[in-house]
């Protein structure tokens, strides 16, 4: 028996060997590197491959004016266990820390170096002594599962290098490959068909490359908003892998359906550089992803601009989202008064939060709700979401509103929400809102199932709490009165 089990776990270790790879892609000549770290990963004690660190911009508001900050990231695929080597070229080290902390990546490191392991792919943020601009920004990616054949005349190829592209319009059936090790320059440009894939672990930019002075053409940029991926009035689409610096939106879609996002990772720094903005569409998945942006992360809209109809079925699962400006997630705001638009079964799950900074309090809310324009919200979850402790902002923000920068009537109202095991630890947030317009475009059935603050499980049942306090006290929440059946849970009950 002893010898079964012995050579069953051989036969295990030897298949964990033979599956676990690391792929690592060489920068390519006249890419915008930065110095601040030096990348290397290795697997089972092999040789150490090195890792191209790229240079990327972050937003800062300082005495409410943007400050332009340099930071890095860097990324490589792999299945197994890697092991992480990182030096630090700023200085000596004082503290690190990998974040998101629910990832529980505890760095060893002396006054240089600093190490750690991957066990799983995953994106983080590597940040010396409490630096979180001039931080790493760390992909590790899982492999890809396919790639296409250069020989395919349906499939629009970019290889390792910089490459020009100006605006890149795939047909149906078509795919867009940017292969690990490419920079793309240029726009991506979706319209109007159905059946077009996007993926590789490249780099999509229309920023300036370092080395190359030349930028993408404009030309049919009129006929959109010039975002870096754009996607409308398609179907059956799917954007994988790549990381995006982008201008503007990194992907903006209307009217779209069935739309599957992943592995997909942005930093942006412009004004209105939000991550993906989703506009009157169904049936979009959005799963694995690292959002760090200078506006909005994720954003569900109703009606704006040429885009018409309700947004049902988006979800957004295992997601790390870091706001330097506005929300980490929005729904609501824009919509059709003349033909009110619906937001419903919008699902968000195992998300870490890890910033908001946002000094305008119409625009707070790292869970934020907002119903403009006769919008219906309703039938929406968040579940398993880790709040770290971020710089300006509320926890959250449900109201039924009237914005008279971006709206033309209130909102219609709320509905349904469920607010599950939402973890926040920090000391900065601002008091959260739920609030309704009036007595009929209101807030209702919001529920709130293990809501832990700092430790403690906000409930409509807990200890210590004084008769005469509401539960929402307990947890700095403002309830207005025209919100109603808002229920506190300590966990689930039947």
């Amino acid at each position: 028996m002893k010898l079964k089990i012995s050579l069953l776990l051989c036969m295990v270790s030897i298949f964990n060997q033979l599956k676990a790879q690391l792929i690592t892609y060489t920068a390519p000549t006249g890419a915008g590197l930065n110095t601040d770290y030096t990348v290397k990963v290795r697997q089972k004690s092999g040789p150490w491959q090195s890792v191209p660190v790229y240079a990327a911009t972050v937003a800062d508001v300082v005495n409410m004016k943007s400050e332009f900050k340099k930071t890095s990231f860097a990324y490589f695929d792999f299945s197994g266990e890697v092991e992480v080597a990182v030096t630090y070229n700023r200085g000596p080290i004082e503290n690190a820390r990998i974040r998101p902390v629910g990832f529980g990546i505890i760095p060893k490191h002396n006054k240089k170096n600093l190490t750690f392991l991957l066990k799983e792919p995953k994106y983080i943020s590597v940040e010396v002594n409490g630096d979180i601009f001039h931080n790493l920004q760390l992909f590790g990616n899982p492999l890809e599962i396919t790639k296409p054949s250069t020989l395919d005349t349906n499939v629009i190829y970019f290889g390792p290098g910089i490459h020009v592209a100006g605006i890149i319009k795939p047909k149906s059936n078509q795919t867009v490959y940017i292969a690990g090790g490419a920079i793309v320059q240029g726009q991506i440009l979706i319209n109007k068909v159905q059946h077009v894939r996007v993926t590789g672990r490249g780099i999509l930019t229309q920023l300036p490359v370092a080395g190359n002075k030349v930028t993408q053409s404009r030309q049919g940029a009129a006929k959109s908003r010039n975002d870096q991926l754009t996607i409308n009035y398609s179907s059956d689409i799917e954007v994988e892998g790549i990381t995006v610096l982008p201008h503007k939106y990194s992907i903006c879609m209307g009217q779209v359906n069935k739309v599957n996002i992943s592995n997909f990772k942005s930093i942006s720094f412009e004004g209105n550089a939000d991550g993906i903005d989703v506009f009157c569409s169904s049936n979009v998945a959005i799963n694995n992803i690292f959002m760090r942006n200078s506006d909005d992360c994720i954003a569900l809209y109703g009606h704006r601009w040429n885009f018409y109809g309700n947004v049902d079925n988006v979800s957004v699962k295992n997601a790390v989202l870091w706001a330097d400006i506005a929300h980490p997630i929005l729904a609501g705001t824009h919509g059709d008064p003349e033909h009110p638009d619906t937001l419903r079964k919008l699902s968000f799950k195992n998300i870490d939060i890890l910033e908001q900074h946002e000094h305008q309090v119409d625009y707070q809310g790292c869970l934020a709700l907002n119903a403009g324009d006769s919008n219906l919200i309703e039938e929406v979850s968040f579940e398993d979401i880790r709040i770290e402790d971020f710089r300006e902002g509320q926890l959250l923000n449900l109201r039924v509103m009237f914005n008279h920068k971006y709206n033309t009537a209130a909102g219609f109202g709320i509905r349904n929400v469920l607010f599950k095991n939402i973890r926040y630890n920090g000391s900065h947030a601002n008091l959260s809102v739920i609030a309704g317009y009036n007595e009929t475009r209101n807030i209702r059935n919001v529920t709130f199932e293990n809501l832990s603050i700092n430790g403690l499980v906000i409930a409509d049942d807990m200890a210590g709490k004084p008769v005469y306090y509401k539960t929402s006290d307990m947890g700095r929440i403002f309830i207005s009165e025209h919100a109603d059946n808002i229920i506190f849970k300590s966990r689930a009950t039947k």
